[in-house]
C-alpha cells in the first residue's frame, strides 16, 4: 500500500486550557493532511473555541448533541476519515505528536498494519501513580493472555493504523472500552503488529485526567467480552 495521507482523530470533552497548544503541535506535524476533532459536548468553553476552527484547511470538526464517550466519538472521526492512515490522539497533551513520525515508521516502511505506542518500553514519561501502572499492566497481561498477543501496553492512546482496517471490523464501545475492543479485534484479524516507545506526559486528576478506578474495572469486562464475544 502506497501511504500519502495521515488523518489524526482527536476526541474532546471539556479541554479547553490544552486544546488549541495540541492542535497547534498536530498541525505542525509535517505528514498530517487531516486533522478530525470530535467534541463530546464540553461545556467548558471547549465548544467555542472548537468553532474557530471549523473552515480552516485540513480540520473536520464534529459537535457531539449529548456526551457519549470517547470510543463513540473516535467512530464518529474514523466514519469522515479519508486518508490512508489514522492516529489516534487525546487532546490533553499526555501524548506528543512529536511522536508522529516513530509511530508512523513501521506502517511507512511496510513493516505493519497497526503501531501501538508503548508508555513502558523507555521513553520519557513523567513519574505518577503506582497504582495506575499496575492496573495498565494487569489489563495488558489479560488481555495478551486472551488474544494471544505480546502488547506492553494495552491502553495506551497512542495507536496508528490503515484505514481500510476500519472496513474489517465493527466497533462499538462508547467509553474507555475502545482499548480493548480495538486489540482484540485487530489481534482476531491477525494483522502486523508493531510497538514503539512513546513520550508520556501523564497528568492529575487535580489536572484534568478522567479516566478513574471504576473504568479499569469495566476494562476487565471489556477484555473478556471482545476476546470471547466480538
Amino acid at each position: 500500500m502506497d501511504i500519502k495521507t495521515v488523518a489524526v482523530v482527536v476526541p474532546v470533552y471539556n479541554e479547553i486550557n490544552t486544546l488549541k497548544v495540541i492542535l497547534a503541535k498536530i498541525d505542525a506535524q509535517p505528514m498530517v493532511s487531516e486533522i478530525i476533532v470530535v467534541d463530546d459536548c464540553s461545556d467548558d468553553g471547549t465548544a467555542k473555541v472548537l468553532k474557530e476552527y471549523v473552515n480552516r484547511n485540513k480540520y473536520r470538526v464534529l459537535f457531539g448533541e449529548k456526551n457519549m464517550g470517547k470510543g463513540y466519538c473516535l467512530r464518529k472521526g474514523f466514519e469522515v476519515a479519508t486518508s490512508d492512515v489514522v492516529i489516534v490522539q487525546d487532546a490533553d497533551l499526555e501524548y506528543d505528536p512529536e511522536d508522529y513520525p516513530v509511530l508512523l515508521a513501521p506502517i511507512l516502511s511496510g513493516k505493519a498494519d497497526v503501531v501501538f505506542g508503548s508508555r513502558f518500553l523507555g521513553g520519557p514519561h513523567r513519574v505518577l501513580y503506582f497504582w495506575h501502572s499496575v492496573g495498565n499492566k494487569a489489563l495488558t497481561m489479560l488481555s495478551n493472555m486472551l488474544n494471544n498477543i505480546n502488547l506492553t501496553d494495552m491502553e495506551v492512546c497512542s495507536k496508528v493504523f490503515k484505514r481500510e482496517i476500519l472496513d474489517k471490523i465493527t466497533l462499538k464501545s462508547n467509553r474507555f472500552g475502545f482499548e480493548p475492543e480495538f486489540s482484540a479485534k485487530v489481534a482476531r484479524l491477525k494483522l502486523r503488529i508493531y510497538e514503539v516507545p512513546v513520550q508520556y506526559h501523564g497528568r492529575t486528576y487535580k489536572e484534568g485526567k478522567k479516566i478513574n478506578w471504576k473504568d479499569g474495572i469495566a476494562a476487565f469486562w471489556w477484555i473478556i467480552r471482545y476476546a470471547y464475544f466480538g
